[in-house]
């Protein structure tokens, strides 16, 4: 299983973009929350070690497990609900499993695109095909049902972006795609009407409270829109190169207690305190960066499975990019989830680790094919 590749194959600069990503993120864990540091950099380690191994490691021969991975998964996510599952601010999605506590929600990423990579690539000559759409569809029901039942949307919505770029990328005819856009679009736009309609028939209450306060933050400086518009002061004030690491200024907003979820959720804000608008633009561009270079190896892939689990982890770390900072920048109404690589969370960090794995692996595999052509 393990194959022989030559050094010069390897994507270092993907490695070194991911590793100062997650060494910033690090800092500013340290800065929010100095007791979950030392957690952060053991999943750090672990997760550099596992992206190595995977990444040596023959994709084709792991992708062909596809089934167990959809079973595993679904298996996991059913567990939440059920009396390992613990829960924190409401939410159910944690599980408890011989003392490790995990978001099965979070692995769901890497083990749906490993199923998709090789399902599409089996039924490859189907893809255009309607009903071959609605079958991958119908296999995604259940593990998007099971997160949503947590309740956790957020990660429900990472995943349906993934899923969509995964079957763009598989070849799906155009005419589904305007079919599709054409009902998401005016879909989009029907929920944030009916949101500000009153009460609200197809939203929970929670929801729709936090599409009005991304509306109309002022009406919910005390309660909704307080965390964001916190955050938006707190990355305001670090001006261009930020208040300094660690900063003890009695004017942080960070250290005044104003913003919860910091090593979390909204790392971000710490990030544009601290260091600035030089700072967040760091972060903004290695996320932007790590998200092209696997499309890029995306593109080189010597097969479908290669370039689904490529473009799917590239447009899993730039869409969850886009969102969080969003959530932090008042740009998107606020929806919790991490920012790749630098959130606080091992889980997160682990299942990350392991897409970048398998991303340099087909790197790695599609420079020997085209090299055996040559």
């Amino acid at each position: 299983m393990i194959k022989k590749y030559k050094i010069i194959d390897y994507d270092f600069a993907l490695v070194i973009m991911v590793m100062a990503l997650t060494t910033i993120g690090i800092m500013a864990i340290n800065s929010a929350d100095p007791s979950s540091r030392n957690k952060q950099i053991a999943g750090f380690v672990l997760g550099v070690v596992m992206m190595v191994f995977i990444s040596l490691l023959d994709y084709l021969l792991l992708v062909k497990l596809y089934i167990l991975f959809y079973i595993g998964n679904a298996v996991l996510l059913a567990l939440v609900l059920s009396p390992l599952g613990s829960s924190t601010n409401g939410a159910q999605r944690w599980i408890n499993l011989f003392g490790i506590t995990f978001q099965p929600s979070e692995a769901a990423k890497i083990l749906l695109i490993l199923f998709y990579a090789q399902f599409i690539m089996k039924y490859k000559d189907r893809i255009k095909s309607f009903g071959f759409v609605l079958i991958c569809l119908a296999l995604l029901a259940l593990p998007l049902a099971l997160i949503a039942m947590q309740p956790d949307l957020s990660t429900c919505i990472m995943v349906m972006m993934i899923f969509s770029s995964i079957m763009f990328v598989a070849g799906i005819s155009w005419k589904i795609v305007v079919a599709v856009l054409s009902i998401a679009i005016p879909s989009a736009l029907f929920v944030i009407y009916n949101a500000v309609q009153g009460e609200s028939s197809i939203l929970h209450e929670y929801q729709q409270r936090r599409i009005l306060a991304w509306l109309h933050p002022e009406d919910y400086a005390n309660s909704d829109a307080y965390q964001t518009l916190n955050s938006m002061m707190a990355i305001g004030s670090g001006q261009l190169y930020g208040k300094g690491y660690n900063t003890n200024e009695i004017s942080s907003v960070l250290n005044g207690g104003f913003i919860s979820e910091s090593p979390t959720d909204f790392i971000f804000t710490v990030i544009g305190e601290e260091f600035g608008f030089v700072g967040a633009c760091i972060v903004i561009v290695l996320i932007l960066a790590i998200s092209i270079e696997c499309f890029m190896i995306s593109m080189r892939a010597r097969n479908r499975a290669g370039e689904i689990i490529a473009a799917g982890v590239g447009a899993w770390i730039g869409f969850q990019g886009f969102i969080n900072i969003g959530v932090a920048t008042g740009v998107i109404p606020n929806t919790g989830i991490p920012l790749p690589f630098v959130s606080y969370g091992l889980t997160s960090l682990l299942s990350s680790y392991m897409g970048i794995g398998f991303v340099l692996n087909v790197r790695l595999q599609s420079n020997k094919y085209y090299l055996g052509r040559v």
